[in-house]
């Protein structure tokens, strides 16, 4: 009997012990972990490059590998995504470190130096360095070994040659260490440069050498044809997202959903959309890829005109148009709304145009309106929630808003605050119960459609902003 109860007792203690070993508390920041943070505030903020890779702006819509990557992750996790961008490596780091973003977003090479002041993500890909060097002028004309004697092939005859590579990158490291291999001095030149900047440098003949990852430089070289890139100067390398130091809850959300995600074949889609589609040059090459021409559209010396009529950002009314007809002037809905503002037919008689309008007059038009909607929702002294209504005004009509901002008053919220407030009752406008209501006086109402469309104009508003200049 006593055996028996002391078998007991130690089964008991073992039990608790081993408890406590499972039920470790996941580590905390602040108290607060840091995916319950990002959970809690509905938004995942990370830092990226701006380059042809990675984020841009191309006839009016963000796009990038890192941008959709990133839109997948943020979806999975259901929040918002809101993207900063910064290519000075150093500023990326300081931003992780202080808690301004939850997340660095760029092909960050893993290295033990880096571990030591953040973690790493699962590699999202792999890549090797290689040399970029310029071909000789007539290299058209030159055999296959005439050309070869012209370039650099092996890692020692980078001895005594000048390569600039952004400060503080994997290059950088890279090539300290190569000179050490060679046994001889590689001079190399630190610069606060990205690297696709840099690449071109070489292929206008401003430097001679610059390193990059692979799979960037064979973008490049898409359309820059007198660049080769063909000379490696690293081992393979694991690219991969970084968390602060400590975000493992974090990272381990990030490694469940990108280990995964990397089998699917949308994953190869957008992989092969970025660093293997030959249509890459065409893209650069446009008048409207934002990064290089600071263009979003066709139409942007007249709204930059109009938008001063209503007090407006012009690249606000950009993504409003860009939201109505993708900048088309001929576009028509199956509603009979028509041209770059999506007027409907009474609205567009009252401004005085049509379906043959040209497209100024179409946006001149459209911003009459919007004057005209300004006027009637004056009442709302913040000018950035006002623009909100206005919007949603456009989209869906004013009397359907004005009927969501009676019912806010009616059940003790803000009438003048659209998300949370207004934007709810708005939502709740295709239910009986709400449409029925005494203070309304418009009817059903679907709202949903018109809380997108503000969601989405002003998400792309942010992105206008990130790679657009003023």
């Amino acid at each position: 009997m006593k055996l028996s109860r002391l078998f007991n007792i130690l089964l008991f203690v073992v039990l608790a012990f081993s408890c406590v070993r499972v039920s470790n508390p996941v580590p905390e920041y602040g108290n607060v972990t840091h995916l319950k943070q990002v959970s809690d505030r509905g938004v995942l903020r990370v830092v990226t490059d701006f380059n042809s890779t990675s984020y841009f702006i191309y006839r009016g819509q963000p796009m990038g590998y890192q941008y959709e990557m990133l839109q997948e992750l943020a979806d999975h996790l259901g929040v918002k995504l809101e993207v900063s961008v910064n290519n000075n490596l150093e500023e990326k780091y300081e931003m992780l470190e202080s808690g301004e973003v939850d997340l660095i977003a760029v092909n960050l090479a893993i290295t033990k130096e880096r571990r030591k002041i953040m973690d790493f993500t699962v590699p999202h890909t792999q890549t090797h360095q290689v040399l970029i060097q310029r071909k000789p002028s007539d290299w058209e004309k030159l055999s296959m070994k005439e050309l070869e004697s012209h370039l650099i092939r092996s890692q020692l005859d980078l001895a005594d040659k000048t390569i600039y590579v952004q400060r503080n990158s994997s290059y950088a490291k890279r090539l300290h260490n190569l000179s050490d291999e060679i046994g001889d001095s590689i001079n190399i030149v630190e610069v606060d440069i990205g690297s696709e900047k840099l690449i071109e440098m070489v292929a206008m003949g401003e430097i001679d050498y610059t390193v990059s990852d692979e799979n960037v430089a064979q973008v490049n070289e898409t359309y820059f044809d007198n660049l080769d890139i063909e000379t490696p100067v690293s081992f393979p390398q694991n690219l991969a997202w970084a968390v602060p130091k400590g975000a493992d809850d974090l990272r381990y959300a990030i490694d469940t959903w990108l280990t995964d995600f990397k089998k699917t074949s949308k994953f190869a889609v957008i992989y092969h959309k970025y660093y293997r589609n030959k249509r890459s040059a065409d893209i650069i090459e446009s008048d409207y890829f934002s990064n290089i021409s600071g263009k979003i559209s066709p139409f942007d010396v007249t709204l930059k005109q109009l938008s001063g009529d209503i007090g407006w950002d012009w690249r606000l009314l950009a993504s409003m148009v860009y939201q109505e007809s993708r900048f088309n002037p001929h576009a028509r809905s199956w509603a009979g709304a028509f041209g770059l503002m999506q007027l409907m037919p009474t609205t567009a008689k009252r401004f005085g145009v049509g379906p043959g309008s040209p497209p100024k007059m179409q946006l001149r038009a459209g911003i009459m309106f919007i004057h005209w909607l300004d006027k009637r929702l004056s009442d709302i002294e913040n000018v950035q929630e006002r623009g909100k209504f206005i919007l949603a005004a456009y989209n869906v009509g004013l009397g359907h808003v004005l009927d969501a901002r009676a019912l806010a008053v009616k059940n003790g919220k803000n009438p003048d605050i659209w998300e949370g407030n207004v934007a709810e009752f708005l939502l709740s406008k295709s239910d009986p119960a709400v449409y029925s209501d005494p203070v309304v006086k418009y009817g059903y109402c679907r709202g949903e459609e018109t809380y997108r469309y503000v969601a989405e104009i002003l998400e792309r508003y942010e992105h206008y902003k990130n790679l657009v200049a003023e």
